[in-house]
């Protein structure tokens, strides 16, 4: 299939993403009762109503996700893959963890440590798998994230084509839709049955955005929407506890679901193109400092000051305080911190790639073959140098 042009960063992609990381502060610090010490129903009567759907931002996280990672794939190796992922992730997320560690070693008020070898294997990222637990609550999410990363490496190992993302596309539907009665531990993990269904529409609404939307691509995204209200309740129960599923409406987390869907489904359609407010960029990158440092941090202080400054004035200026605490993680620790490791790490790819060479020191020389007819050999230059490699660094 034809490839179409593709145009500037995504700007509005941006934006969405703070968007859905305030959804999750607003969900931790209005709807929870642990900063405040009780409920808030009574501190916040209305905002405490919105709040309580405030966890859906992780699930417009990974819708976005699946559409941005199957963006940064294209035209590139496992490596390089690699490498603008670790480099991505680990710089801001060390630096969360020491700060959360700081903070709550200073005021052990809503969160305390079960020992540093519980930080020493967060600074891996793997607690998740290894039943270690988190140093702040959301980094759950991450774990997430890196099994995704995980699935499109394969992709990456058998080519990054139209043709192989709607394999996987398939492929995890199925894997999503039997693991919950198969009882297959490693599938279930992998699958991720409550999730698969953002990453996968992610990954459609970018073929409809490198390509052109088509019948088979609307069908994958709809099905997908469909199959994410099957644990609506299960996200409610996990998040505000099991009287959660019989108090609450489950109207308003299906209506965000659709909303989510309808905006990464207009983005990949061209339709905010036009939009290129240099705002939404630095906006997209406060998105994830600002996400691994709000919860812990941000909840131990609204509890400190909880008795001392008016609720409304004190949670607009926590958030005020975490966002311009992202913005210096992103300049000085994300920009400079990121390129030394990217540079590091290309440097150590491209050692490996020496190092596994075949060496034919020995081997007698291979006769020349003849030369190709000029067409043939002009042909084999294009497919050395595909037009959609200028679209991978974009994410």
């Amino acid at each position: 299939m034809a490839e179409r042009r593709i145009g500037n960063r995504l700007a509005v992609l941006d934006g969405l993403r703070l968007l859905a990381a305030l959804m999750v502060v607003f969900y931790h610090y209005v709807a929870l009762a642990r900063p405040w010490g009780h409920s808030t129903d009574t501190i916040f009567p209305t905002a405490h109503r919105l709040a309580q759907y405030g966890w859906l931002g992780v699930e417009v996280f990974f819708l976005i996700s699946g559409f941005v990672i199957c963006m940064s794939v294209w035209g590139r190796t496992v490596g390089e893959f690699a490498v603008s992922r670790l480099t991505r992730l680990f710089p801001a997320y060390w630096v969360g963890i020491l700060l959360t560690v700081l903070v709550v070693k200073m005021w052990p008020e809503v969160a305390s440590l079960r020992g540093w070898d519980t930080v020493i294997t967060n600074l891996t990222m793997l607690q998740g798998g290894n039943n270690t637990p988190n140093v702040d609550p959301v980094y759950w999410t991450l774990f997430v994230e890196l099994k995704f990363y995980l699935i499109m490496v394969v992709v990456v190992l058998f080519g990054v084509t139209y043709r192989n993302c709607l394999i996987l596309c398939g492929v995890w539907t199925a894997a999503a839709a039997l693991a919950p009665v198969m009882n297959t531990p490693l599938l279930t993990a992998f699958a991720m049955p409550q999730y698969a269904p953002f990453f996968i529409a992610g990954i459609a609404f970018y073929l409809m955005r490198r390509f052109r939307p088509n019948a088979i691509l609307w069908a994958i995204v709809i099905l997908q929407l469909l199959l994410a209200q099957r644990y609506i309740d299960y996200r409610l129960a996990t998040n505000l506890g099991k009287a959660a599923v019989d108090a609450l409406p489950t109207w308003p987390a299906r209506f965000l679901i659709i909303a989510a869907f309808a905006v990464v489904g207009a983005i990949a359609l061209g339709a905010f193109d036009r939009i290129q407010w240099k705002w939404l960029t630095t906006a997209g990158a406060l998105t994830y400092p600002l996400y691994v440092i709000h919860m812990n941090i941000g909840m131990t202080l609204i509890h400190h000051y909880r008795n001392r400054i008016p609720a409304p004035v004190l949670v607009a200026s926590v958030v005020a305080l975490m966002l311009v605490a992202a913005w210096l993680i992103h300049r000085f620790v994300e920009r400079p911190l990121g390129k030394w490791l990217r540079t590091t790490m290309r440097r150590g790819i491209d050692d490996v790639r020496r190092n596994v060479a075949p060496r034919r020191r020995h081997a007698r020389p291979a006769t020349t073959p003849p030369l190709p007819p000029p067409a043939v050999a002009h042909a084999a230059q294009d497919e050395r140098t595909p037009e959609h490699a200028r679209a991978a660094d974009s994410a």
